[in-house]
């Protein structure tokens, strides 16, 4: 994608929002984000997404992150769409704000912008894109789907513990890992530098190169 990705300082943009004008920065604060965005309101996969969102506020709560959605539609149209969401995902509260961008200028900030789907009028609309941000405002992890893909919110979890635990120890996740399985040493850590850090030990895999790389702990 061009434009903004993965190491990227995120804009501060000033928005306004289902719960009022907002700084991106100072709503991010100094926890983790979520910014996700979609085609439109009142379309049929961005209302299950967001109210799969929803329903997964207090999981993404636990980790400390915010969330924040985005539409190139107006506040007023997004107040009556959280209508349907939260009765089409019955027991859910879209309690995160959702961003209005009807001029289209904050989606093309964002990196959000879907080359291929447009209006009535040919204006480009959203993409499907999700940016993971952390406390120093970066862009660490992103996800692109077509309008036709919805995502699955169990990966944005999945994918959000991975890099908040390569960003607090020295490790990296495996294929398919799952929250609360090991994970790899970084081969920058030494096996000495790896006893101190990981005191509970790891386990190194014996390949045929016999060479030590592939450690495995828990933290």
């Amino acid at each position: 994608m061009p434009g903004l990705t993965i190491g990227d300082t995120v804009p501060n943009i000033e928005a306004e929002t289902t719960h009022g004008k907002i700084k991106l920065h100072d709503y991010i604060g100094d926890g983790w984000a979520i910014i996700f965005s979609h085609p439109g309101d009142f379309t049929p996969v961005c209302t299950t997404e967001l109210g799969k969102m929803a329903a997964y506020a207090e999981e993404f709560s636990k980790r400390g992150v915010k969330l924040v959605g985005l539409s190139c539609d107006d506040v007023r149209t997004h107040n009556e769409w959280i209508k349907d969401i939260e009765a089409y995902t019955p027991g859910c509260k879209v309690s995160y704000p959702i961003i209005a961008d009807s001029n289209r200028e904050i989606m093309k900030q964002l990196n959000m912008v879907d080359p291929d789907e447009k209006d009535s009028s040919g204006n480009h609309l959203p993409s499907r894109a999700l940016h993971i941000v952390g406390p120093d405002k970066k862009v660490k992890l992103s996800f692109l789907y077509p309008s036709t893909t919805g995502r699955n919110m169990d990966e944005v979890v999945r994918a959000l513990e991975s890099v908040q635990k390569a960003s607090k120890h020295k490790v990296a996740t495996p294929a398919n890992w799952k929250p609360g399985e090991a994970v790899v040493i970084s081969p920058t850590v030494s096996n000495e530098e790896a006893k101190q850090m990981f005191p509970n030990g790891y386990n190194t895999v014996h390949l045929p190169s016999n060479k030590d790389y592939l450690r495995f702990t828990n933290v």
